[in-house]
């Protein structure tokens, strides 16, 4: 049983890079962003054909807005105190 943990950090180790980052060639986040918004833009369209979309109400979109606002400015002044 050993040796299969042994094999298995080996399997994960030729899977990173020097710098620790993962080299794999497979999944979503591994394409380029062109192809990744092309995909979400796919699914997207879809939602809103089956009728399974959220849209957002102008005040929903408010709201967002003015939370992000707010975060925007908290870690503005956290950062203006260091």
């Amino acid at each position: 049983m050993d040796n299969n943990k042994d094999d298995r950090k080996g399997a994960i180790n030729k899977s990173m890079s020097a710098s620790g980052n993962r080299t794999s060639k497979r999944g979503f986040a591994s394409m380029d962003e062109d192809r990744q918004r092309e995909i979400a833009s796919e699914g997207g369209k879809a939602a809103h054909q089956k009728g399974t979309a959220h849209e957002f109400s102008s005040e929903e979109a408010r709201e967002a807005g003015r939370k992000g606002g707010e975060a925007r400015h908290a870690n503005n002044s956290n950062n203006s105190n260091k």
